[in-house]
């Protein structure tokens, strides 16, 4: 089963039989990061969007681990120009990795470098690795297509940012929840910056309250087993 770390923000270590994914690892001027980019290792990292608080580390670190990028098609070309390994791919479409597949979701937000330079559709993925199905929202707004993945998928977790601001807020996030039926649901993108301040006691309240998922509040650096309770899903 595989071991899910949060490591502040949205950035995630996903550690598998075959090998780690990291998702959006943003780690150098993160506030609550749990570790340093040099100590993150990798086998694959996802990344959900350009902005600089999800792209983060994610090229220098798969050029020092040999890891291979997965995202968008711009900004999998932005990161190939820069010199790393990369899948390019896009929503609706599946990467087939050593470690499990990732399909590309949508997410509704923007993308672009610090300085406006234009880096493609957001996306959100479905990681598919030891029998488990993990969900990552990346940024996004509350959108009714979510219930088209909780319909595809069952998901052994979902990470849905709770802040607000640049993306959906608490109380949207649990409607979220009740679109994509996870068996748990992490909170992230909170509490980063000062826009961003969430309560996630309460989201974990509201989401217990009004549904069946579980919900696990993760301090940077807690880790959770994904028991993979849920029978591997089939593309329809």
């Amino acid at each position: 089963m595989p071991t899910l770390t949060y490591l502040g923000h949205s950035a995630f270590s996903v550690a598998c039989t075959r090998g780690t994914v990291l998702i959006d690892p943003f780690l150098e001027g993160n506030p609550r990061a749990s570790i340093k980019a040099k100590e993150a290792e990798a086998d694959v990292i996802l990344v959900t969007h350009g902005h600089g608080d999800h792209l983060g580390d994610a090229i220098s670190i798969a050029k020092r681990t040999g890891a291979t990028i997965v995202a968008s098609f711009e900004l999998a070309e932005y990161c190939a120009k820069q010199g790393a390994k990369v899948i390019d791919a896009h929503v609706g479409g599946t990467a087939h990795l050593p470690l499990g597949e990732a399909k590309l979701f949508n997410a509704v937000h923007s993308s672009s470098t610090d300085d406006g330079a234009y880096l493609g559709q957001p996306v959100s993925f479905v990681l598919q690795a030891d029998g488990a199905n993990i969900y990552h929202a990346g940024d996004t707004a509350l959108f009714g297509d979510m219930g088209l993945i909780g319909d595809e998928f069952c998901l052994d977790v979902a990470l849905l940012p709770i802040g607000g601001h640049y993306t959906m807020g608490v109380k949207d996030a649990v409607r979220a929840v009740k679109l994509l039926r996870p068996v748990l649901v992490v909170p992230m993108h909170y509490a980063t910056f000062p826009h961003i301040h969430a309560d996630p006691l309460e989201f974990k309240r509201l989401v217990e309250r009004e549904t069946r998922t579980e919900c696990e509040v993760l301090r940077p650096g807690q880790s959770l087993e994904v028991l993979g309770r849920c029978e591997p899903a089939e593309e329809g």
